[in-house]
């Protein structure tokens, strides 16, 4: 396993397990799947609905806690002091854990310097090793890292071959922020599975496309946290560790970047429409 370093000496796997859209009753098992093959580092939120899943899988799976990362995200519903306070506590028992390595704001929606204020006094208390945001575009970012009392260490953004955020990235550089990816296979959309350039790449190394994307990624200093269902999957997306891209690889790479997102446009008032509501419901 590679792993970053976090501002504060936090050590975080580069590679982890994403476990957005995994229903309810398949989460345990899809977490034991991947702490099987040798995955350490699982991603959850509140409004993923299966933190429950992650912890139960936790609890069985025979692997000390301290070798384990867990990260999960306060919800736009939970925005604010005292709700964000609350949900921290109910996440954790959800975890079942008394500690959580990593939190972040979900989305920059609803009061999120007072859901922020909520995370620094649980941080400081020693219930979670780490703070950040998700989907904190450029402007978002700097506005909060300017304003609170630690620096978000962490921002999740959608990144992959397609969509590099090449204007967040030196941003989040200079406040000492890590990048981890979400969706770092683009969902396949955009044919990235059978993209000719990462095919031809990949037939180099006997690996796949999507394995081509993921230690692009894991090069350029991107934490990943692929999702599958699938224990074959879980095994290959792992299987990224023995071998290296060449610089002029990187350089294609690097050019296959769209600049735009495969998803959602977080600047678009429908989008902030639309999580302003989620975070009403």
């Amino acid at each position: 396993m590679e792993y970053a370093i976090l501002s504060n000496g936090v050590k975080m796997p580069m590679l982890g397990y994403g476990v957005f859209q995994i229903p309810v009753e398949d989460t345990k098992r899809c977490v034991l799947d991947t702490i099987a093959v040798g995955y350490r580092s699982s991603d959850t939120a509140q409004g993923y609905f299966n933190e429950e899943g992650v912890g139960e899988a936790v609890s069985a799976c025979g692997v000390p806690r301290d070798q384990l990362f867990l990260t999960t995200k306060i919800w736009i519903s939970n925005g604010g002091y005292e709700k964000a306070k609350a949900s921290i506590d109910q996440s954790l028992r959800k975890l079942k854990t008394d500690y959580v390595d990593l939190m972040l704001i979900h989305q920059p929606f609803n009061d999120y310097y007072g859901s922020y204020r909520a995370m620094e006094e649980a941080y400081k208390a020693g219930k979670i090793r780490a703070i950040g945001v998700s989907n904190f575009m450029p402007d978002r970012f700097i506005d909060i890292a300017g304003f609170v009392d630690i620096p978000p260490m962490v921002n999740q953004l959608e990144l992959h071959v397609f969509q590099q955020q090449r204007v967040a990235r030196p941003i989040l550089k200079q406040y000492g922020a890590q990048i981890m990816a979400w969706s770092p296979l683009a969902e396949g959309k955009n044919y990235l599975f059978t993209n000719p350039t990462l095919m031809e790449i990949g037939e180099k190394y006997g690996k796949t496309a999507a394995q081509v994307d993921l230690r692009f990624l894991l090069q350029s200093g991107v934490v990943a946290i692929p999702k599958s269902t699938h224990k074959e999957r879980m095994e290959e997306n792992f299987d990224l560790f023995d071998f290296i891209l060449t610089q002029d690889e990187m350089h294609r790479l690097e050019g296959m970047d769209l600049g735009h997102s495969q998803f959602i446009d977080h600047y678009a008032p429908d989008v902030a429409e639309m999580f302003v509501n989620a975070g009403k419901m």
